[in-house]
Formats: structure tokens, C-alpha cells, sequence
């Protein structure tokens, strides 16, 4: 798509980082660089403990500051190429002081990508906002969390960094379960319970159901996830929590949704499918949105 299609954006919503390595991430964002004239988007993702450690067989220790080094790694690796300067990149979690002329790809004409990172926790949100060039904000999330925690949080890393708000991109991913008919929607909001309880499993997000004094849940989530029980789990999510995470109904009514929940946040928004959307119900909602 990138050598194809002409006047096409691409981003990586995420690339799960940690187990790769900084040399193989940038190796591969600097030629869908180069294949897409200019528009790619590396975003990066930390992904959670278990996926790490138990699908991935990598590391997770330390996440926050494993990325941050990551993100260092990958400027210094872009600088070199472009500058001819030696590679000399020494941290704690990754080391790279070899670059050979074989292995250099040279100066990018488009110069490097941007470097998104996909964030929830105040800890890797300041971060981010400090030391990358833009926030994916994670799918499962609602407006209640999006401006009373994480613009707090993109607030304070801004301001750690010496920077100013226009510097950095934000991104909110909004989950969406559309449909033009009564069926079509009550089989999308299936699918959308069933993504909801499968988030919802996960420690990681509780904060986002603590906002909204549902925090209870999710150790018993996780205990069925543990269980086997999937399908018992979508039954846990009621219509007020499909409606506060995700983006339900016509096409008018999600994207009444989406403008209300990222309103001064952000002009650029990213659709998460819970199910595959029709091409006609999918341009219905951007021509609403637009």
C-alpha cells in the first residue's frame, strides 16, 4: 500500500516494541518512510506483562523507562543514517554502537518518521508526551478519563519537556459499533460487549472503569477470562458501559459520539472496529464527522 497507493497515510496502531529490537523497528519504518513518500506514522505500543512475558517470551521490566529508551534509541539510529555521524547509542536496556556502510540506508529524502506511543497510566502518558511526537490514546477509554486523566497527565510531560502543545499530536482511537438496521446493530453491539469484556479482563485498564466507579468488575473479568467463560463475560457489560467506551448507533449518533468525546483534545481520530464496518456505513460516518 505504501509503494501503490498515493496520498495515503500509514501508522502502525501499535507495533508491539519491546520485542523487537530498535535496529529491526528502524529498519522497517525507514523504508515504509521512503516507500510512502513521507507518510508514515511509527506507533509503538508496550502491550501488557503477561503478552509480553508468557506469547512473546521477551522482557517487560521497567516499562515506562524501557520505552522512553526505546524512543531515544530509535532517534539516535535515524541520526546517524542521516548524518553519517558514528552510532554510538549506550542505555540501559539497549546498546547500538555499530553501524557499517552496508547496513545504512543513508539520509531518508523525507526524513525520519514521527514517532507515536500508545499510552494509558499517567506514568507512560508524561513520558510520552515528554519525549515522543505523539499520543495513540488507547481504544478502551471514555471522554470522563480522556480529559480528567490523561490531558493532566499530557499536561505535565509537556511541561517536563520544555514543549508546546502544537509540538505534540494527539490521537484518540474511539471503539465503534455501527449499524443502519436493527440487526445490524444488535450483532455489532455483540461483538462490541465481547471486546469491552475482554479489555475489561485486564488489570491494566481498571483505571479506566474506576472513573466511573466501575472498578469492581474487572477481577471479575479477569477471573472468568481465567476460566475460559468468554462468552459469559459480554453479559457483564451493560448498555451505559457500551455507550460510555464505545461509539454506538447510526452513523449520526457515533459521530456525535466522537466530536463530543474528543472535543479540544484533537481534530484527527482513529476508528476502532469491533467488527468489520460496511464501505457505505463507514462513509457515512466520515462524511458526519467531517
Amino acid at each position: 500500500m505504501a509503494a501503490t497507493v498515493g496520498g495515503l497515510g500509514l501508522m502502525t496502531n501499535v507495533a508491539i516494541a519491546f520485542p523487537r529490537n530498535p535496529i529491526h523497528l528502524a529498519h522497517q519504518a525507514n523504508d515504509h518512510q521512503l516507500l510512502s513518500g513521507g507518510r508514515f506514522i511509527l506507533g509503538l505500543g508496550t502491550q501488557v506483562r503477561a503478552q509480553i512475558e508468557k506469547r512473546f517470551g521477551a522482557q517487560f521490566d521497567h516499562p515506562v523507562e524501557r520505552m522512553t529508551e526505546l524512543v531515544a534509541a530509535l532517534r539516535a539510529i535515524f541520526q546517524a543514517w542521516s548524518s553519517g555521524e558514528r552510532l554510538d547509542f549506550r542505555g540501559e536496556y539497549y546498546r547500538h554502537t555499530l553501524m557499517t556502510p552496508t547496513f545504512n540506508p543513508g539520509p531518508n529524502p523525507h526524513g525520519p518518521p514521527p514517532i507515536y506511543v500508545g499510552a494509558l497510566g499517567p506514568r507512560l502518558t508524561r513520558a510520552t508526551a515528554e519525549h515522543a511526537d505523539g499520543l495513540l490514546v488507547m481504544p478502551f477509554g471514555s471522554k470522563r478519563f480522556l480529559h480528567h486523566h490523561t490531558m493532566p497527565a499530557v499536561r505535565e510531560g509537556l511541561r517536563a519537556g520544555g514543549r508546546r502543545a502544537e509540538e505534540f499530536a494527539i490521537m484518540p482511537e474511539i471503539i465503534v459499533s455501527a449499524g443502519e438496521t436493527d440487526a445490524e446493530r444488535e450483532q455489532a453491539d455483540a461483538g462490541t460487549r465481547r471486546l469491552l469484556a475482554f479489555y475489561g479482563s485486564t488489570p491494566a485498564y481498571r483505571p479506566v472503569l474506576a472513573a466511573h466507579g466501575w472498578e469492581d468488575l474487572q477481577p471479575e473479568l479477569n477471573a472468568m477470562s481465567k476460566q475460559g467463560r468468554w462468552q459469559e463475560m459480554a453479559s457483564l457489560i451493560d448498555d451505559e458501559m457500551m455507550h460510555t467506551i464505545a461509539a454506538c448507533g447510526t452513523p449520526k449518533e457515533i459521530a456525535a459520539h466522537i466530536r463530543d468525546r474528543i472535543d479540544g483534545v484533537s481534530d484527527t481520530v482513529c476508528l476502532y472496529q469491533a467488527a468489520p464496518i460496511g464501505l457505505e456505513t463507514l462513509a457515512a460516518i466520515v462524511d458526519e464527522l467531517r
